[in-house]
């Protein structure tokens, strides 16, 4: 259905692929990995037709639909979010608006002289418009943006009014109404709320087409994929089963290569040796050479590569007290939106609470709550005694000097800390060799997010308070943070829709519904096997 054979790319003068092969069948859900800047966008705009390979064939089956998500949204506005979908998938949208302006024209005093014309011109444009299907392609547009988290009023709403995040939902819902026979989605998680996660992984699941998809949320990957194309040094390998099978097989073919290595270099030294021994007698003159020619046929097994996952390791933070953070009798509410009525909510020491809750339940307004970035209508919000915070949250990353590069911006936070000190921090955060001297300014969503991160962890604060702190990050820094997080010693409170992340880091759960708040001992596990639900905004039947 989709292949791609003897690629070869170049990007400047970085290699991307040398001789690369892979197929997407139909009905297969594929996965696509590999370290940042191997080439995977590269790949699906080559797939997509937006690039071109140096060498090789990219085929495409005649008739095929090819549906492209990237993180790269175009402009958008003046439409609403349901006509920007719509519009995605052909006339039907320009139909439906121009349907509406008609009916707006019918209604309008000042149109009676032309009413018998809008009339004729209204029932063309509707049969059109039905003919197109576009009733049913309405209530599609509506149903998939529901389930990406839209309200009826941001759906109806100018599109350009919406955030970034929205803006991509948005582009996402497009391909996704469209049901093309393969779709290239790049980061589809990104910017998704838990419940819209959920939503879109039971969507995915539900598809028939072929699909290619990167992401760096691992329990959303093992639950769509059969199989995972890594890029790797320029070449292509698949690896049949889901994300953590792929993990394994990895591990096991770089050990088995390793041996393989180990083997054959201990072999070529032995023969070396005999070689330098016996070199300058010429009664081994015929071994020596039969030795020298079998070492020029054999082929070399090359070292793995290995990727360095470097952990960081936390300085032990000063004790707090007891009671870490408290609200009493806490209201907070944005015009006619009430958030919090009456909320009473003790952190203690050492607990990890993870707050969970529908878009628009209030989670990022508890933890500005808490940070002191938003402040109650009516109730306390305290802190406890010797509570030393670290807050980290979206709009973190807007506060990084542009100007700075990377190593600067550390050496202002930390001083006294030394050269060799901020260059293994740097290091642990993913920022090796030259990407210490980029400036700030030319920083990706992730690496600025990495940055941001290592400051906040440097000199420990003994209570974090995390909003999304993995939204940008890619698979093998949420793992060191996950990791690192760990055997961290402090308290935390975090919202996060990794669910992996969840799992891992927290021993309480705080649910923030229309009904009310809810508190449940035990982790993320804990209360989705209590709840039979994996996020609030979800029924039963959704694991």
């Amino acid at each position: 259905m989709i292949r791609l054979d003897n690629i070869s790319k170049q990007n400047g003068h970085q290699l991307l692929f040398i001789d690369a092969a892979m197929g997407v069948q139909k009905g297969e859900k594929v996965g696509l990995v590999g370290p940042n800047g191997a080439g995977k966008s590269t790949l699906f705009r080559m797939i997509a037709g937006q690039d071109k390979p140096d060498d090789g064939q990219v085929t495409i089956d005649p008739g095929m639909t090819i549906g492209y998500f990237s993180q790269d949204v175009g402009e958008m506005s003046g439409q609403s979010a349901v006509m920007a979908v719509m519009d995605g998938v052909g006339p039907a949208s320009a139909l439906a608006a121009e349907m509406a302006q008609l009916e707006a024209a019918m209604v309008d005093p000042d149109q009676i002289d032309n009413m018998d014309a809008l009339v004729t011109r209204y029932g063309e444009v509707q049969a059109r418009f039905e003919e197109l299907d576009g009733y049913a392609l309405d209530a599609r547009a509506r149903e998939v943006l529901a389930g990406l988290s839209f309200s009826q009023e941001r759906m109806d709403g100018d599109v350009g009014l919406l955030s970034g995040g929205w803006k991509m939902r948005v582009a996402l819902a497009r391909i996704l109404v469209m049901r093309p026979d393969g779709m290239l989605l790049d980061e589809p998680s990104n910017h998704l709320d838990l419940e819209s996660l959920i939503w879109l992984e039971d969507f995915l699941k539900n598809y028939d087409g072929a699909l290619l998809m990167t992401s760096h949320d691992r329990e959303f990957l093992n639950r769509i994929i059969g199989k995972v194309v890594e890029i790797d040094g320029g070449s292509l390998t698949t690896y049949s089963g889901n994300y953590d099978f792929y993990e394994q097989q990895r591990a096991l073919s770089e050990k088995q290569r390793q041996a393989q290595f180990e083997r054959q270099q201990a072999m070529l030294a032995k023969e070396i040796k005999f070689i330098e021994r016996f070199k300058a007698r010429a009664s081994h003159a015929a071994q020596v050479q039969s030795r020298v020619k079998k070492l020029d046929k054999i082929e070399r097994v090359e070292m793995p590569r290995r990727r360095e996952n470097v952990r960081f390791e936390f300085r032990t933070p000063p004790r707090s007290g007891d009671d870490v953070a408290g609200f009493k009798n806490v209201h907070k509410a944005y015009g006619s939106q009430s958030i919090y009525v009456g909320l009473d909510f003790l952190v203690r020491r050492k607990e990890r609470w993870c707050v969970l809750g529908a878009n628009g339940a209030g989670k990022s307004t508890l933890l500005k709550l808490v940070a002191g970035t938003a402040t109650p209508d009516q109730g306390i919000v305290n802190l406890g005694s010797s509570v030393k915070m670290g807050y980290f949250a979206q709009h973190s990353m807007d506060l990084l000097d542009g100007e700075d590069t990377v190593f600067e911006s550390l050496d202002k936070s930390f001083p006294q800390a030394g050269q060799g000190a901020l260059r293994s921090l740097a290091g642990c955060f993913g920022f090796s060799g030259d990407d210490i001297e980029k400036t700030c300014r030319v920083l990706s969503g992730g690496e600025k997010a990495r940055l941001v991160m290592a400051k906040m962890l440097f000199d420990p604060p003994n209570f974090l308070v995390l909003d999304e702190p993995t939204n940008h990050l890619d698979m093998a820094t949420k793992e060191m943070l996950i990791a690192s997080l760990a055997d961290f010693e402090g308290t935390m409170l975090f919202v996060s829709h990794d669910r992996h992340f969840l799992a891992a880091l927290s021993n309480r759960v705080l649910e923030v519904t229309p009904e009310g708040i809810h508190q449940y001992t035990g982790g993320y596990t804990e209360y989705v096997a209590r709840t039979g639900h994996e996020a609030p905004g979800l029924h039963p039947g959704h694991l």
